[in-house]
Formats: structure tokens, C-alpha cells, sequence
């Protein structure tokens, strides 16, 4: 393990919601370019020491976000269009579920990628919604 590897994986250790690339290479510019990050989030997801997911959100595009796999297992996340926090929803609900389909249509399911998106209670109110 690197000494790059080691700092973005402690960096997505000690954030409490998914990160995009762009926010880890603002987080570690000290230590290494916007590559290095890319190539060793991949080593890491590859390696499965992290896990990611695609979302597009109105106001910043289409990103991918990563976390840490360490001890916190598989989450289910709610985006804020208004303020892009992300709010974690808890562990995996849909085991039994995605047993149902594998049965039901003869398949093996080895992930799946689960979030909502909309406003959340605090932007809600400040918005008077």
C-alpha cells in the first residue's frame, strides 16, 4: 500500500458521506495531482477497500462518489438537490428482495446501487416547502 493509497483511503475513512474525486483532490492537493487520486481510487475499489456509485444531480453534473468499505458495509444514501449533502439511510434493506429475484429469474445478483434524491427536511423548511 502507497503512501498515496494509505492517505485517500484514510480520507474517505474519516468523511461521514460518498466523495467525489474532485473533493479528495482539493482534500489531498498537498500530497498528490487529480490522477494520482483517480488511479488509486481504483486500485482501492478494485482491491475492495472502497465503493463508489454514479449520480447526477441538476446543479453539478453527472459524478462518481466514493466511500470507504471498511467495517461500514454496503449503504443506501439520500441526495439533497438543494444543499448536496448526503444522508446515510443505513445498512442494506433488500437482501431477501434481491433473493427473491435471483430465484425468480434464475440470475446472480453480485451488487446493487441504491439512493433517492430530493430535498431534504432542513433545506424543506428553509425554502418554506
Amino acid at each position: 500500500m502507497t503512501k498515496a493509497r494509505k492517505a485517500i483511503l484514510r480520507a474517505l475513512e474519516n468523511t461521514t458521506e460518498p466523495t467525489s474525486v474532485t473533493e479528495l483532490a482539493k482534500q489531498l492537493s498537498d500530497f498528490c495531482d487529480p490522477a494520482t487520486v483517480y488511479r488509486n481510487l481504483h486500485y482501492l475499489e478494485k482491491n475492495s477497500l472502497a465503493t463508489s456509485f454514479v449520480l447526477h444531480c441538476s446543479e453539478h453534473g453527472t459524478e462518481r462518489y466514493y466511500s470507504a468499505k471498511a467495517g461500514k458495509g454496503h449503504h443506501h444514501w439520500f441526495h439533497c438537490e438543494s444543499c448536496h449533502r448526503f444522508i446515510d439511510l443505513g445498512g442494506c434493506f433488500y437482501t431477501e428482495q434481491m433473493r427473491q429475484f435471483e430465484s425468480e429469474h434464475g440470475f446472480t445478483i453480485h451488487d446493487h446501487t441504491f439512493y433517492l434524491t430530493g430535498v431534504c427536511q432542513s433545506c424543506k423548511e428553509e425554502l418554506g416547502l
